[in-house]
Parts: C-alpha cells; structure tokens; sequence
C-alpha cells in the first residue's frame, strides 16, 4: 500500500485548487505550479511540467514532458496593433494571440520574458532574466537580452542518449540521487 505523506496530500489539494480556480483542464495530472500566477485556461502542460510563482501564461501554450519554468516568467507579445494611424494603440484592437512551443526537459530560468509565437525546442535552457525574441534551437542554451545562444547543453552523443531518454514512458524519478556525477 502506497504511504501518503502530508506535503504529498497538500501538493494534491494545492493543485486541485489551482485546477479549479484556472480551469486547467488540459494538464496532465502531474502537472505542478509552485504559487499563483496568471495561466490562460487553455495551457497544456505534459507529465512532470512545472510552472513555478507569479508566472504569466497567455493562451495558446504548450508545455512539453519534464519542462520547468521558474518563478516570474512571462509569455508576451504580439497582443496589440499599433501600426494604425487612424486610431490610439488602447482603441486598435488585438490580433490573434500566436501559439506558443515550450518542448520537453526545457528549463527556463527566473524572470524570462518569452516573446508569444516562439518555440523552444526539447532539452534547451534559457538562463534567467532573459529576453527570447526568436525561436531557440533544441539542446541549445541562450541569456541575454536578447537571448543569444551561449552553446549546446550536450555534445551529439548526450544528445542522442537524452532523446533515447525521452521517448521512454518509464523515467526513473528519484529526485535524490545525481546518477551523473
């Protein structure tokens, strides 16, 4: 019989709640958010997807498998016309919202403002306090403002062990052991 501990049951109300007070009703169930945010009902978010405080989530995201954004990441733009000269950017209407890609065992970094259209591909990291302007290749990692690409988080044969590793439907998930080093 599988132990229920108190942060494990108080986890699952936390995430009840959110569910509820967002309308996530596309997000899997081990989906997680560490505190309140602004989330568009629409978000999908895939096993083990972590959004972390005070995040801003506008409609048409994705979340990809083992992705975690941290504390204070914001999705925006492309949310105003403001190439009318007839009428005030407040009056000129909003286009429609671009979707946005966020793939697996991505991790972006604290106070990232991600530009809405953009795709980050799988395993790639965005360092904290970055500004992304254009999409972010796979296994890459980017900072800066603008994020530029700093180099690749794996060489070509970690690269393909990691996609190995993620196509794969039973992941080790021992939170406590550093296999690696």
């Amino acid at each position: 019989m599988k132990k229920f501990s108190v942060r494990y049951l108080y986890r699952r109300l936390k995430m009840i709640y959110f569910r509820s007070i967002y309308g996530l009703d596309k997000v899997h169930s081990t989906f997680y958010m560490g505190g309140k945010g602004s989330i568009s009902s629409d978000l999908i978010a895939h096993e083990y997807s972590y959004i972390g405080k005070n995040c801003i989530i506008p409609p048409k995201v994705s979340i990809g498998r083992y992705t975690m954004l941290a504390p204070n990441v914001s999705i925006l733009g492309g949310d105003h016309i403001f190439d009318n000269p007839e009428k005030p950017i407040i009056f000129s209407g909003r286009p429609l919202m671009p979707k946005t890609n966020i793939g697996e065992d991505v991790w972006v970094g604290a106070n990232v403002c991600i530009m809405a259209g953009i795709t980050i591909g799988n395993g790639a990291i965005i360092a904290a306090g970055s500004i992304v302007t254009k999409s972010v290749d796979a296994y890459s990692i980017y900072g800066g403002n603008p994020a530029k690409f700093i180099r690749m988080r794996f060489n070509e044969k970690e690269i393909e062990e990691h996609k190995k590793m993620l196509s794969k439907t039973n992941i080790d998930i021992n939170f406590t052991t550093n296999k690696k080093h």
